[in-house]
């Protein structure tokens, strides 16, 4: 009886998750608990990847061009996500425009879009785009590691950086990944992500360790980075370092 209820609990707290991460349409569940979205994102964003993985292959298969079929990905991409990462990569843009230091978070609140923000908006629908243009092989493992380490450089800047804004909405994650053994579980499945690339050929033993040492490094300077601007990190930042990840992992990714 334990081990059903241990288990009827994790899958609530999994749809949990993906009420909150995306906007796919999953019928009302009385009872949800919010409190550990953040325990499951690089699981809900290796979702994300697979979902945009098979809109790839299908659209591929009835014949659309590459770089129509990667601005499709793109689009369809922040339609899954609610634009809910976009928009904190928004905000924060606007609020690292702003001189002074102390008026940052106060920007960053504002719901009004700014010029600084479109243009990070912009760059990095961009950057996603082409080079998702530029990679040929292996595009749904791709994207579900991509969507994968972005998530989880949001873990590890919930864990190893201060939140600025204890009443945010950011701040339920802060309670939720207590420390850096939080961060394991997601840093065990994208490493078995990676390991997949070379079993499916030996031939990519080397862009499986690349995409570790690129996810994993991405994930950590775009959190570090927004730290040493802000001090600490709001949700908004969050937001910022899911897209920066992903939008740099796969920058590097078309190199190899």
């Amino acid at each position: 009886m334990y081990q059903i209820q241990w288990w009827k609990k994790l899958v609530f707290n999994l749809l949990a998750s993906v009420v909150y991460y995306t906007s796919i349409p999953i019928p009302y569940i009385n009872g949800l608990d919010f409190r550990t979205v953040a325990c499951f994102a690089p699981l809900v964003g290796v979702m994300i990847g697979g979902i945009l993985g098979l809109c790839d292959a299908l659209v591929n298969y009835l014949g659309m061009p590459v770089v129509t079929r990667s601005a499709l990905v793109v689009g369809i991409w922040i339609a899954i996500t609610g634009g809910l990462h976009l928009d904190g990569a928004m905000d924060t843009a606007d609020g690292l425009a702003v001189g002074n230091p102390e008026k940052r978070l106060e920007v960053m609140a504002d719901s009004a879009t700014g010029a600084f923000g479109s243009m990070a908006a912009i760059a990095l629908i961009l950057l996603k785009t082409t080079a998702l243009i530029d990679i040929e092989e292996n595009r749904w493992l791709v994207l579900m590691a991509t969507c994968g380490w972005g998530r989880w450089g949001q873990q590890l800047a919930i864990a190893r950086y201060p939140y600025l804004k204890p009443t945010g909405k950011g701040a339920l994650h802060k309670q939720a990944i207590c420390s850096y053994k939080d961060l394991l579980p997601g840093l065990l499945l994208l490493f078995s992500l990676s390991g997949l690339v070379s079993l499916l050929d030996s031939k990519h033993l080397f862009l499986a360790f690349t995409m570790i040492l690129a996810g994993s490094a991405m994930a950590s300077l775009t959190g570090a980075w927004f730290h040493h601007k802000l001090g600490g990190h709001t949700g908004d930042t969050y937001g910022a370092v899911v897209e920066w990840t992903e939008a740099l992992f796969l920058c590097v990714l078309t190199i190899f």
